[in-house]
Parts: C-alpha cells; structure tokens; sequence
C-alpha cells in the first residue's frame, strides 16, 4: 500500500412526468424546495438535511470535479474520512455504519480511486436528503445515518446534452423523449485518462490506474395514476502497480420501480432492486504473494405504502400522513477469498432478511407536529457454509454444517423511532427526537479510512446486529424574509455490538472472521452549530461542531474506554459562493478538524535480531490538526444558434485550487527504526500539496 500510495502522489501531483410523491425526480423542483429555510423549520426531523445540490455542487473541489459526497462532508456534524476519502463519518459513526441509497438500491463503496472520487456523477442526481441518525421508519440497515440520493429522470421535451473535460476525467450527458411527454431516456458517463497519462510516462508505463461510470434510467408515464421508472449504475476501478499490486473494484445497482397514486397524494410504490459490490486484489511485495477477493450481494423486494389524510375544513380532524412498507432481502457476503503463497481459503455466508415498518406524521395543534414509528427487523444467516463456535483463547472449539438454507439463528430487533416538532412563533421551532437503529453487515479495517481491503461480515451465530440508540434536540431560528436562518443541535448516541480488531491482528491473520475480532460498546455526543445566508450575491453557511467518540471492548485497552479512531474534539466549515453577475461566480470553503486519534507505541523491545512495538494504550496519541482553504471561480456564457429551431448552447469554465496554502495535511502516519534499531520517530505522509485545476463544460 505504500507504493501503491507513492504512485498515487506522483501521478496526483502532475409538463414532466408527474412528480414522484416519495422523492423529487428533477433537479429543477429540488433548487426550488430546498432553498427554503422555512422547510429547516418545519421539518418535524431532527438532524435531517434536505440537500440543495445547486449549492453542493457549487463548493470548490478537489481536481475540478462536482462530488457530492465532499460537499456533504462541508455540512455540521459530518466529517471526512481523510484529505484523500470521499467518504464520510455522522456524530461518532464511522462511514461503514452508514447507509448509502442510489433510487433505494445500497451502494456499498461510494468512491473511486480509493476515495478521491465519488462514485456519483453529479449530472445524474436529482435530489438527496442525509439523516444524521434520527430516521424515519422507512430506512434501516445503518446504525448511524443514512444518505438518500435520487437519480435524475430526462428531459421529455426535446433531445439535450452536455460534456465536460477536466485535467484527469472527462464526461457526458445525453437526455431526450423516447416518446414525447410519455418517457424519457437520461444517460450519463464518466472516465478518468490518467492510464492514459501514465502509458506516456517512460516511468510509470507499465502501471494502470483509472475508473469509470455509467447511470442509465427511464421513466415512463403509463397514465395519469401510474409511472414506471428503470435505473442502472455501474462503476469500476483499476489500480495496477508494475509486478507490485493489482486492485480492481466495482458496484453494479439495477431498479425497477413501478408507482401508483391514489387521491389525496396517496400512493404505493413496489421496489425490485440488485446491488453488488466486488472487490478483487492481488500483491505481491517482500515475497508476500496475496490474492483476495470480496463480495457483496443484496437482491431486495420492497412495498411502500403512503396514506395521506387531509384535514378537514374546521380543524376538527388535523392532518394525517401514514408510511408503512415491507421489505424481503437475501444476502450473499464473500468475507474473503484468498490465496497467500500456497495456501488457499475462502469464507462466503448467505442471510435471509424481512422488515416491517410503520411511520405517522401527524398535527397534535397547528403549532405542535410529532413523527412516531416502529421498524421491526428479522435477519436469519443461512445455513450451506461453515459455522462454528470460538473458545476464549481464540481456537474454533465446534463446527456446525448446517443445510442448506437452513436457518442458523434468526437476530430480531425492534426499532422504534419518535420526533416531535414545537413552533412557538413562525420563525422559530424546537425539536426532539429518538431513533433505535441497527445493522447486520459489518465492516471491519486496519485503518480509519475505507479501502478494497475492508472486509465484511454479517450477523451469525456469534456476530450480534449493531445497535444504536441516539437522542437528539434542537432549536431553530430563522428571519422573518428567510434570508438567514440559525440552528444548534445537540445528540448522545450509544452503540452495542461494535467491532474492532483484537490486539496484533489484521484481515489476513485468519480467514474465519469471528477470529479476529471481539464485541463492545461505543459512545458519541456533541453539539452542532450552524449560521446560513440564504438570499443576496453572497450566500454560504458557517458550521462548528464540538464532539466526542468513545469505544470500550473487553480485551482491548484493558477494558477501559478509549477514543475512537474518528474522534475529532472540533470541527468547522465555513463555505461561501459570491455571484458577481450573470456569467461569473465565486466560491470558497475553509475546513479545520482537529487532530485525529491514532495508537502509536509506547516502548520496544528486542528479540534477537528484531524490535517488537510494545503498545499500552489504544488510540492515546493525536495527529496535528487538518485544515485547507479551496477557491473557485465559474464563467458560464450562452449562446444562440439555429439548428432546425432555437436552441441554447451553454458552456462553462470551472478554474479551482485545493488547499490555496499549501498545506501538508497527515494522511498516513509511521514509524520508522534507525539502522540500528535504537531510535525511533514518527514520518508523516501527506497526499496534496496545492492542487489547481480547470474544467470545461458544454450544456445544449
């Protein structure tokens, strides 16, 4: 990994359909709606945050490249992963603990190139709310916060397009009617030349790196009460270093919705969806040959149902809405398939899973609005591959070869969840909620950030489901024309069943999971600030958070609690976007996280002719703090021109620097002997230095 991270430095350096009563289906409809701080407001939920992607999108980035998933990393209470992850962490939870939606189907690795990217192509979403714990009954399979995203639907008009090419990737959007105000067909693709830039290299000729991906979806409008909606996305990834490594990983997520509304805004939704996620490794570095490979599969059947009951003239009955759904899913999960040198195992368990759930919105006054729900969950591992049971020392005490699809053990958790709303005057609310949440995939890592090498397991015989139980408050304020709003948020959150790795073992120490690792308790809590402008040419928000993460595991640190890997004590972002006129825009972010927690050894000692790392204390030691100051400027021009009919031709320059001062933030921190083994010291390994970048796009 740390040629495969050398590599990466170098290369580095150089009438529409009717709307979806669920989730908007355009980008048009979502600017509108969530520009709204009224809507922060009256939003019975707490800690949910409706994403305007105009401005997530509008951040600068990183290379020239929109991504949602770092833009959403600039929200309070929402941290990276590293300079380097698109991924992100909500109140304590690590990002495997969260639940990643594309049109309901899960995404289980959301980045490409180890996280530099997000798997998401910006041109492809319509929409995207992220619940930082407190979820509604609807959404489970995460015990800290779920992202929901909407893919966007085409245009039914007229046949329109865009392209864009970038330093590093380049991409394309084609959308039109397939039948004129009937269906529609939206395509877009996205591929990174940096193979193409490294075959041009006389150094680096010989090694790949590169992703693409693909979102197709149709929609189509069988009648005034019914709409269909097909959707696929897939991406890969490719990191090959010459006679070193070789790392590909993939998704693939396919959906078919089938919607039909009834009065009053009611409607029922059926779901079939597919997501797999495939991760196929190879290294070969100091005579370690490694081959691994990993999976994950879900195929899903899923009912909603919403019920909306109006009020009535005199108040007498206040306003009703009602969601309940039903969800049936098998898993197949590959722990790990590996070869190391001569010796070849594999670990791969199927699970059956069905969820029940029953969510009321509800007016208890005009001013008073209570959420209240109930999510049942019964997840049952399959019998057809190896179980077993592990003794204290850590040794497999009994196998049991159970038939197959014979029920090992069924995991049932009740799941309830409540919000309630107060608005005292029009500008102001207070909210309180609480949300139980669990999980029954695993994911377990070496290092606080997500990479092909994490491996999952589920719930089994010895594994319990993780579950979370979170409260929350806040109070919001916002000015009488909407054009800023203020928020501050509070939460304590629990977890049980979490795990970690036992002490001196890795992924590859044994292939029977449960070996590894051992099962605790977690804690988090914190406070969340937030300041919004919301109207004029400068527009923007200021966010802090103050936050603590905890785990203790019997076993680990001697029992005692100790500071998660993610435990960051302060957090702030500050982003703004100045509109100077029509053509040109101006944006900027700040971000500052203090130092991450990380386990360093305490002393050493030596046996014959090797130096042992002695280690005390789990997680006692803190990196410096990370922060980084992006600019970016847009000029966007249209044009006229005739082509059978007047169409508008939009193009669009996207100038960027990341990290403006050249900071060198810690990515990777070791630690390095002398030649003769009697001092140590810590190096510290930075991924960017200052990084600009330009981006031209074209929209017609």
């Amino acid at each position: 990994m740390i040629g495969l991270t050398s590599l990466l430095m170098t290369v580095l350096t150089l009438p529409v359909a009717e709307e979806d009563t669920i989730r908007t289906e355009r980008l048009e409809e979502v600017v509108v709606t969530s520009n709204s701080a009224r809507q922060r407001i009256q939003n019975v939920q707490t800690g949910a945050e409706v994403i305007q992607i105009e401005d997530l999108t509008s951040a600068p980035q990183l290379f020239g490249q929109a991504d949602i998933m770092r833009s959403i990393q600039l929200l309070p209470g929402v941290k990276a992963e590293s300079d380097a992850s698109s991924s992100f962490q909500v109140r304590g939870g690590t990002s495997a603990q969260n639940q990643v939606l594309f049109d309901l189907a899960p995404v289980y690795n959301s980045g490409h190139l180890a996280g530099l990217f997000s798997a998401f192509n910006e041109d492809a979403l319509a929409s995207a709310t992220l619940y930082k714990g407190l979820l509604p009954a609807q959404y489970g399979g995460a015990s800290s916060a779920v992202l929901d995203i909407t893919g966007r639907t085409g245009n039914r008009s007229g046949w329109h397009g865009g392209a864009s090419v970038g330093l590093l990737s380049a991409k394309g959007t084609l959308e039109g009617p397939i039948a004129k105000d009937k269906a529609s067909l939206l395509v877009t693709a996205r591929r990174t030349y940096m193979d193409l830039l490294l075959k041009a290299s006389k150094d680096f000729k010989d090694n790949t790196l590169y992703f693409y991906d693909v979102n197709v979806k149709l929609d189509w409008t069988i009648n005034a009460k019914n709409q269909m909606y097909l959707t696929f996305f897939t991406s890969h990834d490719r990191t090959s270093v010459d006679k070193m490594a070789d790392i590909r990983w993939g998704n693939l997520t396919a959906n078919l919705k089938w919607l039909h509304h009834f009065k009053d805004d009611s409607y029922a939704q059926t779901t079939a969806y597919l997501s797999n996620y495939e991760t196929d490794n190879g290294v070969d570095f100091l005579r370690m040959n490694l081959w691994y490979k990993g999976h994950i599969r879900q195929m899903s059947l899923r009912q909603d149902f919403s019920i909306h009951i109006p009020s009535t003239g005199d108040r007498s009955l206040l306003p009703l809405t009602i969601r309940a759904g039903l969800q049936t899913s098998l898993w197949n999960v590959k722990s790990a398939e590996w070869q190391v040198l001569n010796k070849y195992d594999k670990e791969q368990r199927r699970a059956w899973e069905n969820t029940a759930w029953v969510n009321g919105t509800f007016d208890l006054r005009s001013d008073l609005q209570a959420s209240v729900g109930l999510r049942v969950n019964a997840f049952m591992p399959l019998g057809g591959s190896l179980y077993y049971d592990i003794e204290r020392n850590g040794d497999i005490g009994w196998y049991y070869n159970y038939g197959k699809n014979q029920i090992v053990k069924t995991h049932l958790t009740l799941e309830p969840r409540a919000s309630i709303s107060w608005q005292p005057t029009p500008q102001t609310s207070i909210k309180l909620g609480y949300a139980r949440t669990s999980q029954n995939l695993h994911a377990l890592r070496n290092q606080s950030t997500s990479t092909p090498f994490d491996r999952y397991t589920m719930s089994s015989n010895i594994v319990k489901p993780e579950t979370a139980d979170q409260w929350s408050g806040g109070f919001y304020l916002m000015t009488p024309r909407q054009d800023y709003d203020f928020s501050i948020e509070g939460y304590y959150r629990q977890i049980r069943d979490v795990l970690d790795y036992k002490d001196g073992k890795s992924f590859s120490s044994e292939i029977e999971i449960e070996r590894l690792v051992l099962a605790g308790e977690g804690k988090s809590y914190g406070v969340e600030l937030c300041a919004r402008k919301n109207s004029g040419r400068l527009t923007g928000w200021i966010g802090y958070t103050l936050s603590w993460s905890k785990t203790r595991i019997d076993g680990i640190n001697g029992g005692q609690w100790y500071d998660a890997n993610n435990d960051r004590r302060h957090d702030i972002n500050i982003v703004g976007m100045y509109r100077l006129n029509d053509r040109w825009t101006f944006n900027a972010a700040w971000v500052f996280n203090s130092g991450q927690a990380f386990t360093a050894p305490s002393g050493k000692y030596q046996v014959i002719d090797n130096w042992i790392y002695y280690y005390a204390e789990r997680n006692g030691y803190r990196a410096p703090d990370y922060h980084h100051l992006d600019v970016s400027a847009v000029y966007k021009r249209g044009t006229r021109k005739e082509e059978g009919r007047r169409r508008r031709v939009e193009t669009e320059w996207v100038f960027g620097i990341y990290n403006i001062y050249n900071r060198y933030n810690p990515y990777l921190i070791n630690f390095e002997d002398s030649e003769n083994g009697a001092r140590t010291k810590a190096k510290q390994y930075s991924l960017f230095g200052i990084v600009p970048s330009v981006a031209f796009n074209v929209r017609f």
